[in-house]
């Protein structure tokens, strides 16, 4: 027991009952994601409940980049590409976006995408916002 941490913290009860850790096949990773589906599902979460879920998305991020990494697209192909993956529809982008004008315009090229897009939408897909850079 530490001092000044209950023993019955949420947290360390997270943290049983899947303890994360680097992800090294593809049945963890369908595992990990498994529990973070089963948290984001949950709707509203307790501040322990997003830490876990934050360190659980940082080691599926990590593992995605080594293993699933979509070379040679970036930018506005690569969110069309995200779309088709994830079977979205334009309108399921307007709470980044803010209109569905504005996420038909970026797709369209007419609109550049903006640095708080590129933040939105590394959250919003669990990537890395430099994804959506061309690398040199």
């Amino acid at each position: 027991m530490i001092p000044g941490i209950p023993s019955t913290n949420p947290y360390i009860e997270l943290l049983k009952s899947f303890p994360p850790r680097p992800i090294a096949s593809e049945e963890e990773f369908l595992a990990t994601q498994k529990v973070i589906d089963s948290l984001i599902d949950k709707g509203e979460l307790t501040a322990d409940e997003q830490d876990y879920l934050n360190v659980l998305g940082t080691l599926v991020n990590e593992y995605e980049e080594k293993h699933h990494s979509i070379l040679g697209i970036h930018g506005v192909e690569l969110l069309q590409a995200l779309i088709v993956e994830f079977g979205l529809r334009q309108k399921d982008l307007v709470p980044i976006f803010k209109t569905e004008s504005i996420v038909s315009e970026v797709l369209s090229g007419q609109r550049q995408l903006t640095v708080n897009h590129i933040r939105q939408l590394a959250e919003f897909f669990r990537i890395s916002p430099a994804a959506f850079f061309e690398s040199i």
